[in-house]
Order: structure tokens, then C-alpha cells, then sequence
């Protein structure tokens, strides 16, 4: 499949921290804070520092299968027992009906990457897995989506990990969506929990490249965690580890993500999920009435590990720890934080994976394609904010000079002269001068965009056409990847996932603008 995708530099879309940029960008002030950098002759050597034994394969896959239970054309789990078998992974909340369109492209940035792994390494299988935030509890970040123009929100009042809670409520969001959105209501419509829909509609679109869904709440899995539990919750080591490198990175002038705790773990019990501190007399519960002295948090850590769920500080650390994994695909604020638990791994000694910026993307339809062009508007352009975009089109398309810099640069000769003979008389006079000229500066400038308004009037007609492309290109001026849904694009286009599989490069750190034949 030929697809149309324009490579553009995310320096110039305007959307990213210097923080993330100078990371793509192998600065050397940050080569400390990370391993590998994530470029395909590289992972050879993290393979070979990935150390990933047997018991733990063997739970893995036992807990994988358990989870995919029930559902059919399974990808292929039994791979993962196999010792030269890694996973590239992705992971995010689990925001209803697949939520902003990033997250569809983290997922195609992992199918990518294990593929480009296998291309180059044939000696190794390459799995990936996407990470299913299933113990995350702010609901009201997954509970509503944008697309056709509005939004849906999923009222409930459930409350804990959102992986728990039942999907009463969005068979009936589905039914509002049309057919192509049937495979989410039959998702939603099982009666069960949010993790267990998720799942089953990402089989839906992914399974076929070969895509496993995990979800880590698992008592099989955080048994393996357990002595990480204890030395967080007795000695806060992590805390200590993270505030140090935290320093690190801002003493160089980088502005860090996320402050660790004394304590990185919540209590996680059917309805809740709550922060766990310490107390003199062991620790608490916080919003709850739960109190456990020092060995019986020591016992839940042995007997019930299913209830200490790890924060951002020491999740990253369990995925790593749970899985053969080689990499890990996250966002523009997502990388920047990796880099400030590196020493967590260290004193833990488990392997840094590499960090590798998701795929970034725009579709663009061809009605939009055909209006930028009438606009003489580059794909560059997109990205400006409206009123930008409008006074270059003035500017471009005006019989008359409307920038008044030949007139200020006289004025500016004109008031320096003045200013030779004041000061020759007396020096306040001179300064006061330099205040006359400011504020005629000042009226000059505000002529010029009178003069730059009543030229858009002129053009009212390309100027509602900027405003009604802009806010399609780039919702509420933001990126279009983080405001839409994949039904904007996926009813319209049979072949949306493929044409996404094509387009991106996982190790090419660009902006791609994809057109798309659809309207």
C-alpha cells in the first residue's frame, strides 16, 4: 500500500518541551540519564543486558492465557516462553472507546517496532504488548472521548481502579455511534469489567499484528514484586533515589514530570485505591479508616500482593520487572519522566529499557488538503495559531503594503535627530524624547493592525476558511492526535490501521502528515 505522508520536524509543530527535544536530539547534558539510545543498532546490546528467568515466562504466560480466555484467533502467548522472545511495550490509561487518537498510534508505534526488531534480528521473536493502565483511579480522565463533532461522556459513579469497574452505560454510548462502531459494543456489552472490553476490542483491531494486551493486576504477577514492596514501604528507597536524580536533571535547566513519595504504592481493595504513609505506629490508609502495623503490612505484602498497587514511580519498575521487555514507546511527557527513575533500576538491578518517543501524527483529509492549498497554506502552517495564519494570508494576498516598518524605520531617523538636539541642550530633554518616540511607536503599531483588520475584512470569506480548517486540523488549537477519536477517521477509511502501519517509522522521531482520500 502506497500511502501520502509528509515528514515534518517536531521542533516545528510547536507542540513539544525542550525537555522531550533535546532527548530525540542525543544532547549530551542528558546522555547520563538513560541507557541506549533507541536506534536500531543498539539493540543488540539491550538484548543482551535483558536478563528475563524462567518462573518468570512460565507466569506470564499462564496469567495471559487465563486473561484471554474466552476469546478467539488469540496471538501467539506460548512465543514469550521461548528465552530469545522480548516485548517492546506501550501502555496507557484505559480511556473509553480508545480515547484520544495518540493512543491508537502508540499502539502502531510497538506492532513497528517489534516488526523493524525482527527484520533486523531474526534470531529473536519480538512481541508487542500493550500495557493496560488498569489501576489507575482518576475516572474522570478516561470517561469521556471527542468524535463527529461532540463529545460523549460515560456517567457512573464507580470509584477505584478503573480496570474494575463495570461498563454499565457504554453499550449504550456504542449504540449512539453507528455500525462501525459495533465492535465496541459488543466489547462493552459482555457485562464486564472495563480491563476485560479493552481487551477484547483491542484483539479486535491489533490482534491480527499480533498485539498482547496485559493487565498487571494480577496477584501471579505482583508476587514476583514482593520484595520491591517491602523495601519501598519499610525503607523508601526509591524516594531518596528519585529525588536525588530529580535534582540532577533540574540543575541542568530541564523542568521534571513527576515527585516521588515516601511510600510509591496505594492500597487497591475492590472500591479503592488510596495512598498508603507511614505512621508512628506503622501506616494508614489515606480518606480511609484502615490502619496496619509494620507486620501486617509485612503479611499483605506476602499473602495479598493483589493489594498494593505501585504509583508513577515504581510502575515503570514492575512492567520491567514482569516482562522479557527490550523497550518502551511513551509520549512527550512520558520519556522525560523515564529519566528520572534510571537509578531505581540501578539499586534494583534490573535493566533501563530504551525510550522511544511514539509515533506523531495529523490525518489529513483531502477536502482540508484542497482548501490549504486554495489558502496558499503549507503543511507547516497548520500548526500556527489562527490569527497568524490570517495576517499571513493578508499579508500574502493585499494590493497594499500593510507592515509599516519603512515608516517606523523613518520615524526612528526622525526622532533620533530630535533627540542629537535635545540632548546638546539638555539631557532630560533627550530622555524625555525617547519616551515621545515609544508612544508613537506605539500608535504606528496600533494603525497597522487596524489597517491589517480591515484588510480581512476584505477577505472575510478565506479568513472563515482558515478558522473552519484550523479548527478541524488542530481542535480547540491543540493537536489533532490529542483531542479526536479513531472514528473520525476509521469508519470513513477500511484500510485506517493498515494505511497508519505503513506510514509510521518507529524509529524515525518525525511529525508525519498523512492524506487520506476520504472527506
Amino acid at each position: 500500500m502506497e500511502v501520502d505522508c509528509k515528514k515534518l520536524d517536531l521542533e516545528k509543530i510547536g507542540a513539544f518541551s525542550t525537555f522531550f527535544l533535546d532527548y530525540i536530539n542525543k544532547i549530551d547534558s542528558l546522555k547520563p540519564f538513560y541507557g541506549a539510545y533507541p536506534e536500531i543498532a543498539n539493540f543488540k546490546e539491550i538484548i543482551d543486558k535483558k536478563t528475563f528467568i524462567g518462573f518468570k515466562r512460565q507466569n506470564l504466560v499462564a496469567e495471559l492465557h487465563k486473561q484471554y480466555e474466552g476469546l478467539s484467533d488469540k496471538p501467539d502467548l506460548d512465543i514469550l516462553l521461548e528465552e530469545n522472545t522480548f516485548t517492546v511495550t506501550t501502555g496507557h490509561q484505559l480511556n473509553i472507546f480508545t480515547g484520544p487518537l495518540y493512543i491508537i498510534f502508540k499502539i502502531v508505534t510497538a506492532i513497528n517496532l517489534a516488526k523493524k526488531l525482527k527484520e533486523t534480528y531474526p534470531n529473536y521473536n519480538f512481541v508487542p504488548v500493550y500495557w493496560m493502565a488498569t489501576e489507575d483511579h482518576d475516572l474522570e480522565e478516561i470517561q469521556s472521548f471527542k468524535a463527529f463533532g461532540q463529545k460523549y461522556k460515560w456517567k457512573t459513579d464507580q470509584t477505584g481502579a478503573v480496570g474494575r469497574m463495570q461498563t454499565d452505560g457504554l453499550p449504550e454510548i456504542a449504540s449512539q455511534l453507528g455500525t462501525d462502531a459495533s465492535f465496541f459494543k459488543e466489547a462493552y456489552g459482555k457485562g464486564s469489567t472495563l480491563a476485560n472490553a479493552v481487551r477484547d476490542y483491542m484483539h479486535h483491531l491489533f490482534g491480527a499484528y499480533g498485539l498482547v494486551t496485559l493487565d498487571a493486576d494480577s496477584r501471579v504477577l505482583k508476587s514476583q514484586f514482593q520484595s520491591v514492596m517491602k523495601d519501598d514501604l519499610l525503607n523508601s528507597t526509591a524516594y531518596g533515589l528519585v529525588n536525588k536524580r530529580t535534582a540532577e536533571i533540574e540543575n541542568i535547566g530541564y523542568k521534571t514530570q513527576i515527585t516521588p513519595r515516601e511510600i510509591n504504592f496505594f492500597y487497591l481493595d475492590k472500591d479503592l485505591r488510596e495512598r498508603i504513609v507511614k505512621t508512628e505506629s506503622g501506616f494508614e490508609v489515606l480518606n480511609t479508616d484502615l490502619t496496619f502495623s509494620e507486620s501486617e503490612m509485612e503479611s499483605i505484602i506476602i499473602n495479598e500482593p493483589e493489594k498494593l498497587s505501585p504509583n508513577v514511580v515504581l510502575r515503570p519498575l514492575y512492567q520491567e520487572w514482569i516482562l522479557p521487555n527490550l523497550a518502551y514507546i511513551g509520549g512527550p511527557s512520558e520519556v522525560p519522566y523515564w529519566l528520572q527513575l534510571k537509578p531505581v533500576f540501578e539499586h534494583y538491578k534490573e535493566a533501563f529499557p530504551a525510550l522511544l518517543p511514539r509515533n506523531f501524527g495529523l490525518i489529513l483529509d483531502a477536502r482540508s488538503k484542497k482548501n490549504l492549498d486554495n489558502l496558499n497554506l503549507g503543511l507547516e502552517d497548520i500548526f500556527k495559531p489562527t490569527d497568524d495564519l490570517k495576517k499571513q494570508f493578508v499579508q500574502a494576498n493585499s494590493k497594499m503594503e500593510l507592515e509599516l516598518n519603512k515608516e517606523l524605520d523613518v520615524l526612528h531617523e526622525i526622532y533620533s535627530g530630535i533627540k542629537q538636539k535635545a540632548d546638546s541642550l539638555d539631557i532630560t530633554l533627550g530622555r524625555t524624547t525617547e519616551a515621545f518616540e515609544t508612544k508613537s511607536i506605539a500608535l504606528i503599531k496600533k494603525l497597522e493592525k487596524r489597517l491589517i483588520r480591515a484588510e480581512k475584512r476584505n477577505h472575510s470569506e478565506a479568513m472563515n476558511k482558515i478558522e473552519q480548517v484550523r479548527e478541524l486540523l488542530c481542535p480547540g488549537g491543540g493537536l489533532q492526535e490529542r483531542k479526536d477519536n479513531m472514528l473520525n477517521f476509521y469508519p470513513l477509511d477500511n484500510q485506517f490501521i493498515e494505511r497508519l502501519l505503513e506510514a509510521f517509522d518507529p524509529l524515525d522521531y518525525s511529525f508525519n502528515v498523512i492524506l487520506t482520500e476520504a472527506n
